[in-house]
């Protein structure tokens, strides 16, 4: 049976870098499995590459026909965004590992979903301070940067990720992004010895 191995952690602890480079490696045997969302594309971002960008009227029929695995709602300062995971063509665990970025939400729903056994959990860490900075600094690049929903989301994670929420979620090994690639060695490692 495959896995889904879910990376997460904190904004701006560098996921999605991370998730770009374990892709790139070549060497594991890795399918995308990309997530939907309601909220507007940043400056940067492809559809369908870190999230299938979708209406709110698409996601509502895909709730209707039974597809949502999992959905959590955010109320940021620009209204209600949705990110959610959808049972599609994407899901094959019969034949295939999936790299998915998540929340601690969506990987325990998933894990609900699919069982305790196909979910492999890659939590990074990375030093608040720097992550703030790092935040800072990607959301002066956009357009039109929202600061607001930038410090939202920076005190949201801090209680979403909590040492009892990831002790609840048993969530024991963390992979601090201290040294970029270091960090990436050694989840590339874990992921071929839970392959």
């Amino acid at each position: 049976m495959g896995k889904i191995f879910c990376l997460m952690g904190k904004s701006a602890c560098g996921k999605d870098t991370i998730y770009k480079q374990i892709l790139a490696h070549g060497n594991l045997p890795l399918k995308i499995l990309i997530p939907y969302t309601t909220r507007p594309i940043r400056d940067g971002e492809t559809n369908g590459v870190e999230y299938y960008f979708v209406t709110e009227k698409t996601q509502q029929e895909l709730e209707e026909h039974g597809q949502i695995i999992e959905l959590r709602s955010y109320a940021t300062v620009h209204g209600i965004w949705k990110y959610f995971t959808v049972n599609d063509h994407q899901i094959d665990l019969q034949n295939n590992h999936y790299l998915i970025i998540g929340t601690l939400e969506s990987y325990l729903k998933l894990q609900h979903y699919f069982g305790k056994d196909a979910m492999v959990p890659l939590y990074i860490e990375l030093e608040s301070g720097e992550r703030l900075q790092r935040a800072l600094n990607r959301e002066r690049l956009q357009t039109t940067p929202k600061y607001k929903e930038l410090c939202r989301r920076f005190l949201a994670d801090e209680e979403d990720f909590s040492q009892k929420n990831l002790k609840q979620a048993e969530i024991c090994r963390f992979f601090e992004n201290k040294d970029l690639n270091l960090c990436i060695k050694e989840i590339i490692s874990y992921i071929k010895e839970n392959i």
